[in-house]
């Protein structure tokens, strides 16, 4: 079977995987792993982004994953082959910078500011655009509208990044750190990516996640398959 037809359903998660991404076309569980409790049931359902104005009523926020594609061994692992930044949120849960327009915002402008205030990034150097746009995200049952983008940097602009995020406006209070995702799988077959996989992750941040790297191409469908039907080695 080619990667271009690639379907498969995931039992663990309720949802349905292709190689076109993640796809959310009916209710199911936010969690990708069995011991974690839902805190809700997350029905966001991708959109086509050429179809935004039939959603212009509804509430509307931005976030994005700053990342770095490596090919660099760390320590006695496998090489990854980017190196993608998530946040430690107040309330526990991992997710990306970001927040909800304001009033006469645009999503560009709000989504950089959030950018400075969460993370500290110098705008001269690192701004996203409308090029940095992966996909956008629909809620009817909270009448919310998630757009999401991916902004690239250097390994060592990355590195940079993550040094100053203690001089963040919102660093101890809406953001309590930054988290590097291991991109990379152990010889287990569990420990890496797949284990961060089981964290609890804010409303549809791990979909954004799965979906943008493969978008990206860091990872294959099949890789994030085998990612999310992992499980661990009780020997």
């Amino acid at each position: 079977m080619s990667s271009m037809n690639l379907f498969l359903r995931l039992p663990v998660s309720g949802r349905i995987f292709t190689s076109k991404g993640l796809v959310h076309n009916y209710r199911f569980s936010s969690t990708a792993w069995p011991y974690v409790k839902d805190t809700y049931i997350n029905d966001f359902k991708i959109i086509d982004q050429s179809k935004n104005h039939e959603y212009s009523k509804s509430i509307h926020a931005f976030h994005c994953m700053v990342y770095a594609k490596m090919n660099e061994q760390n320590f006695t692992i496998q090489r990854p082959r980017g190196c993608a930044l998530m946040q430690m949120r107040f309330d526990g849960y991992l997710g990306f910078p970001g927040g909800l327009v304001d009033p006469g915002e645009d999503v560009i402008h709000g989504l950089n500011r959030e950018l400075e205030e969460e993370m500290n990034l110098d705008l001269s150097k690192h701004k996203v655009t409308e090029k940095d746009f992966v996909f956008s995200q629909h809620s009817s049952s909270r009448e919310l509208t998630l757009h999401f983008y991916a902004l690239e940097t250097t390994l060592p602009e990355l590195e940079k990044i993550e040094a100053g995020v203690h001089q963040a406006k919102d660093y101890g209070s809406e953001v309590l750190g930054l988290v590097r995702v291991p991109l990379y799988t152990m010889r287990d077959g569990f420990r890496g990516f797949p284990a961060f996989l089981t964290h609890a992750f804010i409303g549809s941040a791990r979909e954004q996640l799965l979906h943008t790297l493969q978008h990206l191409k860091i990872m294959t469908p099949q890789e994030i398959s085998n990612a999310l039907s992992a499980k661990p080695n009780k020997s």
